[in-house]
């Protein structure tokens, strides 16, 4: 197996090529989580992966509850279904707990505080009354709680992870821009799960994660799931034993570079399929806008190196972060503005772009214009 077929294959399974999703929950059904710290980019990275989907939809998704938006696996922001979320928050809850432990005490985020801001939360929000972060700032500071800073921060953080609050359905703000709310956690997930998985219960989890996580961002490596999921390396491989037992001949392996990557199994047929014949013309270049935090990007660690540069990354100045890539393979940055009802992408290419490239280019502008329902052009 090449570099270029291990490009190929993942932007096949993480639905960047056909077959795309039919919808966006599909898309997120199929990659399980997706990072989404920045909302206005995160729904791009859902809508991309369908025929057409928009911003409003994704909108709609998550105002309806099918998709929330909460920490999870690692501690950042993830959309993740609902149909998902409990089973997974189940499997994280503990570790990220554990892992918090630092700034809980630092912050004085104690069990005696988390037992009364989770209560005082909970009562805030139910009977599906959503609050902004600030009508919760508000509320916790009445009850002599932290209402800024990092001790607010984590204490609604605590609540997340401990399945008392979830996403709720966005506002817009006087200005027009889209503000995220939370919502009662048991309201949102119709079935919530225990605090933390034992037993059967965890077995079955994690052979769900790793079979979903490759057969989504495959060819991976073991390290790759655990960087993405959160789990050790050790949970991994128990995930993929438990998925080859309910699931046999689903995953297969493949040594690169001296290491073992895990893909589906029906992708070894794929790499086999005989090539295009010499005769049928010149391949058109293909470019995609994706956010910095992209699953593309961040589904992998310690095979990342196959995107072709480094990313995220933290630019000096005012430069773009998110991601342009060119046939797979990072080839630039971008961000977008608005300015008087249009989207202004301003993109910065790594190198000039052939005349092809270009085109290929303005398609994509003209496909993320579509997403957002507004015309959008290259600065």
């Amino acid at each position: 197996m090449q570099p270029k077929d291990i490009v190929r294959l993942r932007l096949r399974r993480q639905q960047l090529r056909a077959p795309f999703g039919g919808s966006v929950d599909d898309v997120l059904r199929n990659l399980l989580a997706v990072q989404s710290q920045e909302f206005p980019y995160a729904r791009w990275t859902l809508a991309q992966r369908t025929n057409g989907s928009t911003a409003g939809q994704v909108e709609e998704a998550v105002a309806d509850g099918r998709i929330l938006r909460t920490h999870i696996l690692r501690p950042t922001w993830h959309f993740v279904h609902r149909e998902d979320l409990g089973w997974l928050m189940g499997l994280s809850a503990d570790r990220l707990h554990q892992g918090n432990k630092g700034m809980y005490r630092q912050t004085g985020v104690d069990e005696a505080t988390t037992a009364v801001s989770g209560r005082i939360l909970a009562e805030a929000v139910a009977g599906g009354a959503h609050k902004t972060r600030e009508e919760l700032a508000d509320v916790l500071e009445q009850a002599g709680l932290p209402s800024k800073g990092l001790g607010f921060i984590y204490h609604l953080m605590h609540a997340e992870i401990s399945k008392i609050l979830v996403s709720g359905a966005p506002v817009r703000s006087a200005g027009g821009a889209l503000k995220q709310t939370y919502a009662l956690f048991q309201e949102r997930v119709p079935t919530p799960g225990d605090t933390s998985l034992t037993g059967d219960d965890r077995e079955w989890a994690l052979g769900q994660l790793a079979l979903r996580y490759f057969s989504s961002r495959g060819p991976a490596t073991v390290k790759d799931c655990a960087a993405w999921s959160g789990l050790t390396m050790k949970d991994v491989r128990l995930g993929v034993q438990a998925a080859g037992e309910w699931a046999p001949g689903a995953l297969a392996t493949v040594a690169i570079d001296g290491l073992d990557f895990y893909l589906p199994a029906e992708d070894i047929d794929v790499l086999a399929a005989s090539p295009p014949p010499a005769d049928a013309g010149p391949r058109l270049p293909r470019v995609d806008l994706i956010q910095c935090y992209d699953e593309y990007v961040m589904g992998y660690s310690e095979s990342r190196h196959y995107l072709g540069g480094k990313a995220p990354y933290f630019p000096e100045g005012d430069a773009p972060i998110h991601v342009v890539l060119l046939d797979g393979r990072l080839a630039g940055w971008w961000r977008h503005a608005f300015s008087g009802g249009i989207c202004e992408i301003d993109v910065r290419m790594n190198r000039p772009a052939t005349t092809a490239e270009h085109h290929a280019l303005e398609a994509e502008v003209e496909r993320y214009g579509k997403f957002l329902g507004m015309e959008a052009k290259l600065v």
